[in-house]
């Protein structure tokens, strides 16, 4: 089908109108004229005839005895031929039209260079470019046509079943209608027209991609807190490589000034020993010369014939040595020098662990800027346990606590899991361990068992650090990993990185290091998690306390 622009002239014999089948709506083709007067194309009125009962005009309905030997009528015939051509001739010098890129909808009515459809009409079920399209902004009849944006494939736009165009659509089943569709199968269904289901989908899909731009500025904000938690982590790490470049400097400064001045103390030691053997050998060569004098004299006595030479009053200055000094307890004392090393590596050792607790200290300062409000749990604690109205400390009393026996409870162990659960980030909190000969701490995942026999290690989902006999510690690992500190904790820091998968404590006023847990992996929430243990008839009376940060601690 196809729609042409009037170029009626004054030569002109008919109108285009008149040039128009009132059955295909197009310019006439083989044009034929009925016993009443009215003209068709050939083939449009002979289908039809062929489709009705009755052989009627399809204009004024007039009854027909029976189909006439219709004849094409040459003079329309002549001048439809030749609006055609002039059709033709107008469309192909039109140069203000975009022949058809890929991707774009082509004219169906273009011969030769297709150009951009520009409109999709469904009644007719064809597209048009904008030359082809100016009937339907003029004609009447065309005017009341349903266009569209232009659309391939418009036979989709028609039932299959009634060839009908889909004008409805069920609710109930989710599917387009013809009007005869609906009459037939889906009348007691919920029918809207497309347009108002169309409307309502325009409203849905507008609040989809509101939601899905909202989703796009969290991302992209999440990209650039990503970003800057990178930036912060890279200056961080810049600071700390600056530090403990430092710090190793200073060491090996240390070392290098204390190895310089062991070097020089056992330098002058041997200096000294070479100068007291000096000495004692000039005394002994002078003692050795004095004697072989003495040596030479009497032997030459020995040998005189002179009886009056060794007479008494002579022999008694020759008979005796001369005076010497006792040389038996004299010796030259070589400096091992051991309690001197070993004093240098003590110091070198005291200087270690200072630059250690520099560390530490300042790894403690920046961790404590995580510091959460930790409070306990009583929905979890074990019944003999009793905490405190503020929910900060917990201590074994060794009573039955008339409790009920919820899932969240643990049933056979003195513990207690902190309130807060934290599924990301990094987390921080202390506890005052004083006066304690047992307990406890650490983290546990939320989906731990609590009934029943409990083992703390990681398999199980507990990280945690316990006090045993007053002064064991371990690490509840695979395998426990027994610690060795240098003095009891007071007060305990437990640190978190759940990206990173580490698990830390502290001896917050020693300023050192515990234990780390790391390349943990998390998949659920984490709570603190506390053990005073029993009391022990008392020796084990005092509470665990959830303290307060200083963060000017140290």
């Amino acid at each position: 089908m196809g729609w042409y622009p009037d170029i009626a002239t004054s030569s002109s014999l008919l109108s285009e109108e008149q040039l128009l089948c009132s059955i295909c709506l197009d310019v006439f083709t083989e044009p034929v004229t009925t016993p009443c007067g009215h003209n068709f194309c050939k083939e449009c009125i002979r289908q039809y005839w062929d489709s009705n009962d009755l052989c009627l005009c399809p204009m004024c309905k007039e009854k027909l005895h029976r189909k006439p030997a219709l004849r094409i009528n040459t003079f329309i015939s002549e001048m439809a031929a030749q609006f055609r051509k002039s059709v033709e001739v107008k469309a192909t010098s039109s140069r203000d039209q975009c022949p058809v890129q890929p991707l774009e909808v082509p004219c169906d009515i273009c011969t030769g260079t297709k150009f951009k459809a520009l409109k999709s009409c469904l009644v007719c079920q064809t597209s048009y470019c904008e030359t082809h399209l100016e009937p339907h902004q003029r004609v009447p009849a065309l005017k009341r046509h349903k266009l569209i944006k232009p659309l391939e494939n418009l036979e989709d736009r028609m039932c299959k079943k009634h060839n009908r165009l889909l004008e409805l659509f069920c609710r109930t089943d989710q599917t387009c209608l013809c009007v005869l569709c609906f009459k037939t199968d889906h009348m007691a269904h919920d029918i809207i027209t497309i347009e108002e289901e169309y409307e309502e989908k325009k409203v849905q899909l507008g609040k989809t991609e509101a939601e899905v731009q909202q989703m796009i500025q969290e991302r992209l904000q999440k990209v650039q807190e990503i970003k800057h938690s990178v930036d912060l982590s890279k200056k961080e790490a810049q600071r700390e490589i600056s530090n403990s470049v430092q710090v190793f400097t200073d060491l090996v400064r240390s070392f290098e000034r204390s190895q310089a001045e062991l070097i020089e103390m056992f330098e002058e030691n041997q200096k000294a020993a070479e100068r007291q053997a000096e000495g004692l050998i000039k005394d002994l060569e002078q003692e050795i010369n004095v004697l072989k004098k003495r040596s030479t004299e009497l032997e030459q006595l020995s040998h005189t014939e002179d009886h009056f030479f060794l007479l008494p009053q002579s022999f008694p200055s020759l008979c005796n040595p001369p005076p010497t000094k006792d040389w038996s307890e004299v010796c030259v004392h070589r400096d091992i020098c051991v309690g001197t090393v070993m004093g240098a590596v003590s110091q070198l050792e005291e200087a270690l662990m200072r630059e250690v607790r520099k560390l530490c200290d300042a790894e403690l300062k920046r961790i404590q800027l995580y510091t959460v409000d930790v409070t306990l749990d009583p929905d979890t604690a074990y019944p003999e346990l009793t905490l405190s109205e503020d929910w900060k400390q917990v201590r074994h009393e060794g009573t039955q606590n008339k409790l009920s026996d919820n899932p969240e409870r643990f049933d056979s162990i003195c513990c207690v899991l902190g309130k807060k659960g934290f599924f990301s980030g990094r987390f921080y909190y202390e506890v005052t361990v004083q006066g304690k000969t047992k307990w406890d701490l650490g983290v546990a995942r939320e989906s731990i068992n609590r009934k029943g026999k409990i083992i703390l290690k990681p398999q199980n989902g507990y990280w945690t650090v316990v006090l045993r006999n007053g002064n064991e510690y371990k690490a509840k690992a695979g395998h426990p990993v027994t610690l060795s500190l240098r003095k009891k904790p007071q007060k305990v820091g437990v640190f978190v990185d759940y990206e990173e998968g580490q698990v830390s404590i502290y001896d917050v006023e020693a300023r050192s290091h515990i234990y780390s847990y790391t390349g943990c992996i998390f998949t659920e929430k984490l709570h603190p998690y506390f053990s005073p243990c029993s009391n022990a008839g008392g020796k084990n009376s005092a509470p665990l306390i959830i303290s307060s940060v200083n963060l000017q601690n140290g």
